[in-house]
């Protein structure tokens, strides 16, 4: 009697808050893991249905395709998220050991993206105007997904191109290019345009940028963003620093806390699991 009153002091219960509290975190991820996925599937199939073929030939196309990151990211997050639910919910810490593994590396690359960034800013900006300006801009009008996204981007950063070259990037595009017989040579897309919107007609005027390219930048400042989204971006980011960094500091210290609260269970899984073989 005495030495069964004894195991039950030293028994360890899983705690209930701590594992309906990581089961219902995840069950919100799961379920937008999910949504990811439907809407980049969605997509896919619309563009595939539309262009009749998607080009996947390398890293580049798969980065540049919206609709295949919200997938990817989507099956991640799915996969992730799952693997806490139901650890959390069945109290297995295999699939727990995966959740906050896969925690933790998402965690040091975030870190790692954030302190390269933060330490190197023009290094990564340089790095980034030399790896995706080319690619980017060639592509503008292949992908419709991309071409709003370049459009969105440019309208609300009030830039044009990526890099330094700014609105002359857009002489790399073969409709916008000087030597190309569209009528669109010279130009740049309506989204780089400082009033691209008629004010009596509410039309948006898609020929604003006709012919920019062959104006200086003091002329060409007039009627559309002479800078590239690279540099406006990284510009903004300085300006709102702290800001960023307070959402990034509360975003790892969130992440830090549900690993500590799946190693906490974890460990409370294997204590209950050793009072029951002793």
């Amino acid at each position: 009697m005495t030495n069964n009153r004894r195991r039950n002091l030293n028994f360890t219960y899983v705690s209930p808050f701590v594992k309906y509290m990581i089961f219902l975190l995840n069950f919100v991820f799961w379920l937008f893991g999910g949504l990811l996925i439907g809407v980049g599937l969605y997509a896919f199939v619309d563009k595939w249905q539309a262009t009749g073929s998607v080009r996947v030939e390398n890293v580049y196309d798969v980065v540049l395709n919206i609709s295949l990151v919200m997938v990817i990211a989507g099956g991640v997050v799915f996969i992730v998220s799952f693997a806490g639910c139901v650890g959390a919910l069945r109290e297995n810490t295999c699939l727990l050991k995966f959740y906050s593994l896969s925690l933790l590396v998402f965690f040091l690359l975030e870190m790692g993206i954030a302190l390269v960034g933060f330490i190197f800013p023009h290094t990564l900006q340089a790095l980034l105007e030399e790896s995706f300006t080319d690619k980017i801009i060639q592509t503008y009008r292949e992908d419709p997904d991309l071409q709003n996204f370049i459009d969105f981007g440019q309208q609300e950063f009030r830039c044009c191109g990526l890099s330094q070259e700014g609105y002359l990037d857009w002489g790399k595009n073969e409709y916008f290019n000087c030597s190309s017989p569209s009528v669109e040579r010279c130009g740049v897309p309506f989204s780089c345009c400082i009033n691209a919107t008629d004010i009596s007609s509410g039309l948006v005027n898609i020929m604003c940028g006709y012919k920019v390219q062959m104006l200086p930048v003091s002329e060409a400042g007039k009627k559309v963003w002479t800078s590239g989204c690279i540099e406006i971006v990284r510009s903004w980011a300085e300006r709102n620093l702290y800001t960023i960094a307070g959402i990034a500091l509360g975003v790892a210290l969130s992440q830090l806390l549900v690993i500590y609260l799946a190693k906490t269970l974890e460990g409370q899984i294997e204590l209950q699991k050793c009072g029951w073989r002793s």
